[in-house]
């Protein structure tokens, strides 16, 4: 499904305007049960397989969180439910105690507030890195019309912000084609970060990085939790390891397990089912 700033980027390279097709409304969130997210009884089947079966996941305003699981297990049914990719069978998904996301659509769940990295980076190659985060800043005007004006003073500071956050100032006029593979990664998240979302969804962020590139990335995500909420799905145990409070286990559509690291890795269950040889 074409996304929202993929729409923006074909009107962009076709020289016309592109509006939003929804007016912005960003409710008043209501964390006062510090929980984020609401996950409850949630089921999804496709063809007769379950996706996800009777699944229940809560997420505490401002932590970190990692979600494992072999290929399967229902990870990126997940976040398709959350982002309104895919509307589930049956069950309850709220952002705080009252804004309920089934039935919404991606752009307006975005608009309340979650931004999703995918695993694999879609940055404008063609353009520098600082286009790419004034790009992708929130607007409620005609996006081609917007971008000729020249950027507010706060907005230029906030672009300049997450450049410091994302490591990448120095690289600020550089064409995003040029980065390493690490860099269009933390670029992709700073595509997110613009917009202040409450919860950032990331999807494998350390696949094909060097050892300092997951290093840095690892800093990164750690130093978000607290201003943000972070979910992160990954296979990379040592990642995992290294940035995980706590840690969500999934196996055919259902949790499985929950909690440090330490104790998902000793759980017999989960020994069995998916660490497998890693555990021993």
């Amino acid at each position: 499904m074409e996304t929202t700033l993929h729409k923006v980027r074909r009107a962009i390279l076709a020289g016309t305007s592109y509006e939003l097709d929804e007016p912005v409304f960003t409710p008043k969130l209501d964390v006062s049960h510090e929980v984020l997210l609401y996950v409850e009884g949630l089921n999804v089947s496709f063809d007769g397989f379950q996706a996800l079966n009777d699944l229940n996941l809560y997420i505490n305003d401002g932590e970190l969180r990692c979600l494992i699981g072999a290929n399967g297990a229902g990870k990126t049914t997940l976040m398709d439910c959350i982002t309104g990719k895919t509307m589930p069978d049956s069950g309850d998904i709220y952002f705080g105690q009252t804004l309920d996301l089934v039935g919404r659509s991606e752009a307006e769940i975005a608009r309340l507030g979650i931004g999703r990295k995918f695993q694999k980076p879609t940055v404008f190659e063609a353009h520098t890195v600082f286009y790419n985060l004034e790009l992708a800043l929130k607007s409620d005007k005609a996006v081609w019309p917007a971008l000729r004006l020249q950027l507010s003073g706060e907005q230029r500071d906030r672009i300049e912000e997450v450049l410091s956050i994302i490591g990448l100032t120095a690289n600020a006029n550089m064409l995003a084609g040029s980065l390493s593979h690490g860099q269009k990664q933390w670029l992709e998240i700073g595509m997110l970060l613009v917009a202040s979302p409450r919860l950032l969804l990331v999807d494998e962020p350390v696949a094909g990085m060097t050892a300092q590139e997951t290093e840095r990335t690892a800093e990164l995500l750690t130093s978000l939790a607290g201003d943000h909420t972070v979910v992160v799905v990954e296979h990379d145990m040592e990642f995992v390891r290294s940035i995980a409070r706590t840690v969500t286990v999934l196996h055919q559509g259902s949790v499985l397990a929950e909690g440090s690291m330490d104790a998902v890795q000793n759980n017999a269950d989960v020994r069995k089912v998916y660490l497998g040889e890693e555990a021993a």
